[in-house]
């Protein structure tokens, strides 16, 4: 704790000589107003500087057998816990390379003997005063970096929440049940993670991104707040007519989240990855999807990964328009689609961690919605 924070607090001057008159000259002058420790040798400084209550400066001799000053304070500044204490060079030595190197080895003055004791009270008092205003800034620093990414933190949990919350909105009013975004949400994060293993993917699926694609995952149907009830909950076949309006959810959601991007001061990856994600899910890579009817790499890779987890999840899943289909079948459809409706690369990767899929589905089933 440093004097700015406690005024009633005397500080502690460790006094660093191999002579004990030294010691004594400089420990009378500064008795009355610190306190004050001795060390004979740079060993003895040292343990003396990194204990639990270290002084708070340091006043050292630069001629002493074993280990010479310059080395002390060289070792000082290169450990953590010690390289914050300022050091006070006290010497014969005048020459002014000798008061070059001390200052270069991060000592704060330089004090040549015989000592003046005005002066070396007014260079401890200056240095001090300065050690206490640095060690209050870099207290409040660290305070408000403390709150800084407290504040991130909550920010970051209450824009899942709003995703989360968007996405259920959206659900309520199609036949499937809120947990098939939570179930998205954990498909799609492990189905990136062993993406990310493969060499065309790596430099895409950094930790970052993958967390990013987790968050975007629950706004993959918004659009649907836009389709009529007397489609979205129809319980038999679309008709040609209706499938079409159906087909607009894409571009509904995607133009939803391109509207809550323009009012932030920058784009976000977030809400560019949730808004590829809503457009080109339901595209397929033989071109035969929609809404724009593109193919293979053309189709952003976020939506080619949600196309694989969002069809997964359709087909376990019962609605009031068919029954839920077991794990083994929904794979093997998928595994069918390679190449006309998903992306090889994508199936070839969803296969290898298939069988996590049905923990996550009984995880975040409902009322038996799944039958695995």
């Amino acid at each position: 704790m440093s004097e700015m924070h406690d005024p009633g607090r005397r500080n502690t001057i460790l006094i660093v000589d191999d002579a004990p008159e030294n010691i004594a000259l400089i420990s009378s002058l500064l008795r009355g107003s610190y306190h004050t420790q001795a060390a004979r040798d740079g060993q003895t400084a040292l343990h003396l500087a990194s204990a639990d209550d270290p002084p708070d400066l340091i006043l050292l001799d630069v001629t002493m057998p074993i280990m010479d000053g310059y080395e002390v304070c060289q070792r000082l500044k290169a450990n953590s816990k010690t390289s914050e204490i300022p050091v006070i060079f006290i010497t014969a030595r005048s020459e002014t390379e000798d008061e070059q190197r001390g200052l270069d080895l991060g000592a704060v003055d330089y004090i040549t003997k015989p000592i003046s004791p005005a002066i070396l009270a007014a260079r401890v008092r200056t240095h001090l005063r300065l050690k206490s205003v640095s060690d209050f800034l870099r207290d409040k620093n660290f305070f408000l970096e403390q709150e800084i990414q407290a504040r991130t933190r909550q920010i970051s949990a209450i824009q899942d929440a709003t995703m989360v919350a968007m996405g259920s909105l959206a659900e309520t009013r199609d036949n499937e049940t809120g947990n098939h975004i939570r179930r998205s949400q954990l498909y799609l994060k492990a189905l990136a993670v062993k993406m990310s293993e493969h060499d065309d993917f790596t430099d895409i699926l950094e930790p970052s991104m993958i967390e990013v694609l987790y968050k975007s995952a629950p706004l993959h149907d918004i659009g649907k707040v836009g389709i009529p009830d007397s489609i979205l909950l129809k319980a038999g076949k679309l008709t040609t007519e209706e499938f079409e309006i159906m087909k607009e959810h894409t571009t509904i959601g995607r133009d939803a989240i391109l509207a809550a991007e323009r009012l932030l001061d920058s784009p976000t990856t977030f809400l560019h990855i949730a808004s590829e994600i809503a457009w080109s899910h339901h595209e397929r890579w033989d071109g035969t999807g929609y809404p724009q009817g593109i193919s293979g790499n053309d189709i952003p890779f976020p939506g080619r990964l949600m196309a694989v987890v969002d069809v997964y999840d359709a087909l376990v899943s019962k609605r009031i328009y068919k029954p839920a289909m077991t794990h083994e079948s929904a794979r093997e459809i998928i595994t069918q689609g390679s190449g006309t409706h998903f992306d090889p690369r994508i199936v070839e990767g969803f296969l290898a961690i298939a069988d996590e899929f049905p923990a996550i589905a009984r995880r975040f089933s409902e009322e038996h919605e799944l039958a695995l």
